[in-house]
């Protein structure tokens, strides 16, 4: 698996926990529910601060690892 649709499911898994649909996610990242959809299916060109955005928004962490 790719790491695009690695992130997309941890996102939708913390967004599910969190008991949000995609809408409430994308108000509280301040984007847009499209931008949301394709950032858990790890499809679209979302820029990396707009994922960070909305993977915070639910609690998940991205990083470099070394």
């Amino acid at each position: 698996m790719d790491a695009p649709t690695e992130i997309g499911r941890a996102i939708r898994t913390a967004r599910r926990a969190h008991g949000l649909t995609q809408q409430q996610l994308a108000e509280l990242a301040g984007t847009a529910e499209r931008t949301v959809r394709e950032i858990e299916k790890g499809t679209g060109a979302s820029s990396l601060d707009t994922v960070v955005a909305v993977a915070g928004a639910v609690g998940v962490a991205i990083g470099v690892i070394r």
